[in-house]
């Protein structure tokens, strides 16, 4: 929705932070979530570090506007919908963003926000549409090179999207039964992760096997446990994000 624009922005900034230049961020030297590249790209000339790190509120807002909220037909979308998309393409790009959103949408995903987008997002059901697209947004990150040394910080980021986006669907209502849901559901996923990791080759018979098979068995149990565990802190992650919703924080 037009009117929630500074809303989502503000939401987006508390993950984007301030100055970051990590070596590990592919985008390099960055303030408030705009890179160096996009600074220039803005300003049509080159521009200095330093110039970055002093980027006015008047020039944050315009990229964030047109750079991104527009690229993903902020204006257009329900509320909450809005948001997961604005959010995905910051955090990924306007195209990334799009096609979480569609996904979610169960349309096909071309990352462009268009007439039958729009019409399946004033139809759908705001809460699962939202579920749905984080689900997409987080499978994606998983399988980034970066999210060894990236990954908690999205997990956090992409379960308080999902909890934000769902309030301002206005079904602030169901966040507790959410934030339920998420702790048992977690509970579950580490109980699973245990089973593989300690069992190993679990209910194969491994007798006669070759060694390198034995190996690559354990190499698949870890990998499962792991995953699992993945999963478990990003629905911890979940249920904390939807308690403090619930909680009005």
């Amino acid at each position: 929705m037009k009117q929630n624009f500074p809303t989502c922005l503000n939401e987006t900034l508390v993950y984007e932070g301030g100055w970051s230049d990590h070596k590990a961020d592919p985008g390099g030297a960055t303030m408030k979530g705009v890179t160096i590249a996009v600074f220039r790209k803005f300003k049509g000339r080159s521009v200095t570090k330093a110039e970055l790190r002093a980027i006015s509120d008047t020039d944050l807002r315009a990229i964030y506007k047109s750079g991104y909220w527009d690229k993903v037909a902020g204006d257009l979308l329900p509320s909450g919908l809005d948001h997961v998309a604005f959010d995905g393409a910051v955090n990924s790009g306007p195209s990334r963003g799009a096609k979480w959103l569609q996904k979610g949408l169960g349309v096909p995903a071309d990352g462009k926000i268009g007439n039958d987008s729009l019409r399946a997002a004033r139809a759908s059901d705001p809460v699962a549409v939202i579920r749905r697209a984080c689900a997409a947004r987080m499978g994606f990150l998983r399988g980034l090179r970066t999210w060894g040394t990236f990954g908690k910080g999205w997990s956090r980021r992409v379960a308080h999207v999902e909890a934000f986006s769902v309030k301002l669907a206005g079904q602030v209502s169901i966040a507790g039964q959410e934030a339920q849901a998420a702790r048992t559901k977690a509970s579950r996923e580490s109980k699973g992760a245990a089973v593989p990791a300690a069992g190993g080759a679990g209910g194969f018979s491994i007798e006669g096997m070759p060694e390198w098979g034995i190996w690559v068995i354990v190499a698949l149990a870890v990998v499962a446990a792991v995953m699992m565990l993945g999963r478990a802190r990003h629905d911890k992650h979940r249920a904390e994000a939807y308690e403090k919703l619930a909680l009005g924080a």
